[in-house]
């Protein structure tokens, strides 16, 4: 049996929680992706984990060949020897389904980010009419002497000397904080089939990648089970990168709102980015805007519904300048507040679409957010109720937060779904800003492309929109000599 794409199904018993990445051709998958689950020591946390032969890219699980299944407790796993808890898939009768896997581990109280680049040189050759097709694969040691992997990288075709693009990665996720614990890289020769072959492997810490790019990390690759052979991966840059608190005053530089009177913070760099553009096609230039996630006088009660300028009964903005203007000014009034719910701002906004369906107004709503998301079971249901709606949602994620939970709600890979039912169309797109920071502080180029990225499923979202509705476009105007206003004579 071979199995195409094989992926991971993770079920709470109140609604599906998510999926892993699938991996081609493998009977033996390691999954990369995690999932941050608050442990209960007092309560019954029930699982379900569904295993699935992916065939196409359709989201609809029924139309995918099922595996099997496991059902456990978080508790167990986290009770196992090692919190490594190995439970027979099940599901199918009269057949052996394999095994599954679960392993748990109490994340440290790190939130720095790694960013860091590799090279190597002279690998090994593995394929006989050409050279190879190097990949790397990073693996976090476990206290028990076992490693679980963390990340892997891009395949880089047809070379035997590759540069990797860089990557970031949470240091709980390299090492869970303990900077001295063993990382292991591994080498492999990237094939078609699933049957990659080993180059070889070396171990580091983040201590020894702290020191960035010199002679000390430089690593020998090693494969004990074949010939030496001389190759090397060599570190080219490495940086750590401290996580900002959201919440906090405006006016300390701990704050992803800090108001700089130099230079414009995350959240307004990115408004007027991709708004500039937007703002071409409203007619009159008016924009509601609102925030959430904060308390306001004068009773202080905290509100993820409320407008940047003050004004309940007219939300309404002059351009990106006067959003930007109210912004700052709701910043030195609010009391920035958690938790950060999306639902109350998406279902605004869906009001407002419900309203208008017959193809003469497009909502487009920009959320721009740190990462951090409170009410995600509500949020996914007001996403798939809005899919309907002719409305789309972008997301622009600022800071160094992990951006897991805005990744599920782009649905790029899996159409997003709440309480069984899949969204009709795909209409959120995110994109995390520290990808568009230039480090060169060309931030006029670098901000073109973040709006270029992040509008570049619109016109596609409302076309879909109007195809599912049979909604034509109206009649292109005549154009007659008359219409033309008389000039002067010269």
């Amino acid at each position: 049996l071979l199995i195409h794409r094989v992926s991971l199904w993770l079920l709470f018993f109140t609604g599906d929680f998510g999926r892993t990445e699938v991996i081609d051709n493998t009977l033996n998958p390691d999954f990369v992706r995690k999932y941050i689950l608050d442990y209960f020591f007092e309560e019954k946390q029930n699982l379900r984990f569904d295993v699935y032969d992916i065939d196409s890219k359709s989201p609809d699980l029924a139309k995918h060949d099922f595996l099997g299944q496991v059902f456990c407790t978080l508790g167990e796993i986290v009770g196992s020897p090692a919190s490594r808890l190995e439970k027979p898939l099940g599901g199918i009768p009269g057949k052996k389904c394999g095994t599954v896997i679960l392993s748990a581990e109490e994340l440290g109280n790190c939130r720095d980010y790694a960013t860091m680049q590799f090279c190597a040189n002279k690998l090994d050759k593995k394929d006989f009419f050409g050279k190879s097709d190097p990949f790397m694969v990073f693996y976090r040691s476990n206290e028990d002497g076992t490693f679980t992997i963390c990340h892997k990288t891009e395949v880089v075709k047809n070379t035997l000397n590759p540069v990797w693009e860089p990557f970031s990665i949470p240091v709980r996720a390299l090492c869970n904080g303990d900077y001295d614990r063993t990382i292991k890289v591994e080498v492999y020769d990237w094939d078609r089939d699933g049957s990659h072959d080993f180059i070889g492997e070396f171990t580091t810490s983040f201590k020894e990648l702290c020191r960035g790019q010199n002679q000390l990390n430089v690593y020998e690759v090693i494969n004990l089970l074949g010939p030496f052979f001389p190759s090397q991966v060599s570190l080219l840059s490495f940086m750590t990168l401290t996580s900002l608190f959201l919440k906090g005053n405006p006016s300390q530089s701990t704050s992803l709102h800090y108001m700089n009177p130099y230079q414009m913070n995350a959240y307004a760099m990115a408004l007027k980015a991709v708004g500039e553009i937007i703002q071409d096609y409203d007619s009159d230039k008016m924009f509601p805007a609102l925030g959430f996630g904060a308390k306001l006088p004068p009773d202080w009660r905290v509100s993820h519904e409320f407008p940047l300028n003050g004004n309940v009964d007219n939300p309404y903005c002059n351009g990106m300048e006067g959003i930007l203007e109210a912004y700052h000014q709701s910043l030195k009034t609010v009391q920035l507040y958690g938790p950060t719910n999306f639902a109350p701002v998406v279902n605004h906004v869906a009001r407002y679409a419900a309203a208008v369906q017959d193809g003469s107004q497009y909502f487009v709503l920009l959320i721009i957010t740190d990462g951090v998301i409170s009410d995600m079971a509500q949020t996914k249901e007001a996403i798939v109720n809005a899919a309907k709606l002719p409305m789309s949602i972008i997301i622009v994620g600022v800071g160094q937060a992990e951006f897991d939970a805005m990744v599920e709600l782009d649905g790029d890979d899996v159409r997003i779904s709440s309480r069984g039912k899949v969204a009709e169309r795909d209409i959120v797109q995110f994109v995390p800003f520290r990808d568009y920071m230039d480090r060169t502080g060309n931030h006029v180029l670098s901000m073109a492309r973040l709006a270029k990225d992040v509008l570049a499923e619109i016109p596609d979202q409302l076309i879909s929109y109007m195809k599912s509705r049979a909604i034509k476009p109206n009649p292109v105007p005549v154009y007659s000599p008359s219409d033309e206003p008389p000039t002067n004579p010269v």
